[in-house]
């Protein structure tokens, strides 16, 4: 006899389990402890099987019903629904653990060792830190329920704090952590594909740098007032001499350093072009080099943090001293080494624009070219990297000097 609603409501616990048959296979077990359970009994090439609907009231007659009839579909197409259910179970607790958070933590794993593609530990940091930002807004939710509506609302919340061109990059990571979980077969689809244009566009900044040769002597005669942490101070003199990214430079390891040689050696997966960068080291540099192993050397990092010498010095720190020594972002920013290096060296008008480049360590898609630099540029580079160190000394002790085709210091 089929159940009723009232029949279910008024069945009370026994000592033991019991059950209550509904129709084709249907039936209701009730619990000592007072649940109900929604089961239907089957066979199955001559095995008999079972499957569990829910509980009940949770799930009422009407709907065990239903299912029962969709289990015996299944049955009828030759699918085993026990089967098919703890499929179906592993699907969502899959789909569960596959949050935003936890596939970008995964995307950005993959990144940091990617091989050749792999991100500079700077660029790294710094995209771990804006896909965190969306910690708070959609990192606890399953990728395949996240809708542009969620991803813009929480780059907003960014971009309304006035950080512009943090909103667009964390847009993009976005993009691209999403891209990612399509390709490991978690999404159907990138939700912030139609995002574009949705932001305000950043205002392109141009770093602080003193590029006039008067002024740049000012600059050098500062630092050597400097009276900061000695780590600090070295790292302060050597950056106009190597006028590397400070990214470089805050990694730079004493493994990757021949003073023999006269040479530093710049992995490729510190470089943010992923190839390795060689960079010719003047007699200044090395001078340099030399006070800085007596205090840091022989292993790990030329200017390690204050606190840890396992940790390299604070992204902030060369800018930090730039403040003290009162320069204003405006005027000067440990970026802005580089642009002094490249106007003043491109005034000189007596090195190529190609072997610059090399020493800016600027990347150049024609690869025949690219190997053409290296080959051909690197005696230059030499000879021009110890030229612009006495440039900078020339400069330091007040000459008044502007590098053009007459200036020649070789």
């Amino acid at each position: 006899m089929p159940l009723t609603d009232i029949a279910i409501r008024n069945a009370a616990p026994r000592e033991k389990s019991y059950k209550m048959h509904d129709m084709l296979g249907l039936f209701l077990v009730v619990l000592p402890s007072g649940g109900k359970t929604w089961r239907m009994k089957y066979k199955q090439g001559g095995v008999e099987k079972k499957l569990t609907f829910g509980r009940y009231p949770e799930v009422n007659l009407r709907d065990a019903r239903k299912r029962r009839d969709e289990a015996r579909d299944q049955i009828y197409e030759g699918k085993d629904p026990a089967r098919l259910q703890r499929l179906g179970k592993l699907r969502s607790q899959l789909l569960k653990e596959n949050t935003f958070t936890a596939i970008a933590k995964e995307y950005c794993f993959k990144r940091r060792n990617d091989g050749d593609r792999a991100w500079a530990p700077a660029t790294a940091s710094r995209s771990e830190y804006l896909l965190g930002l969306l910690d708070s807004s959609i990192g606890r939710l399953p990728v395949h329920e996240i809708e542009p509506i969620d991803v813009l609302a929480a780059v907003r919340k960014i971009e309304q704090r006035g950080n512009l061109e943090s909103a667009r990059r964390t847009l993009q990571l976005s993009s691209a952590v999403f891209r990612y979980a399509v390709a490991t077969a978690r999404l159907r689809s990138d939700p912030t594909r139609d995002l574009r244009g949705a932001l305000l566009t950043p205002k392109v900044k141009h770093y602080g740098a003193v590029t006039e040769a008067c002024r740049v002597g000012e600059l050098l005669r500062a630092i050597d007032g400097f009276d900061g942490h000695m780590t600090t101070r070295l790292a302060l003199k050597l950056s106009p001499h190597v006028f590397v990214r400070p990214g470089e430079l805050r990694h730079a390891c004493w493994e990757e350093i021949n003073l023999d040689a006269a040479l530093w050696t710049i992995p490729a997966e510190k470089m943010k072009m992923r190839k390795p960068h060689h960079v010719p080291l003047s007699l200044q540099s090395i001078a340099l080099l030399e006070e800085a192993y007596e205090m840091t050397g022989p292993r790990g990092f030329v200017f390690p943090s204050i606190r840890s010498r396992k940790r390299p010095m604070s992204e902030n720190t060369i800018n930090a001293a730039l403040r003290r020594l009162g320069y204003t972002t405006d005027e000067m920013t440990a970026h802005g080494f580089r642009a002094m290096a490249s106007t003043l060296l491109n005034e000189s008008g007596q090195w190529s624009y190609d072997a610059i480049e090399r020493a800016l360590a600027h990347g150049d898609t024609d690869r025949v070219r690219a190997a053409y630099h290296r080959g051909t540029h690197w005696k230059e580079r030499v000879e021009m990297a110890q030229w612009w160190s006495d440039l900078l000394d020339a400069l330091r002790q007040g000459a008044k000097v502007a590098p053009g085709p007459g200036l020649n210091l070789r």
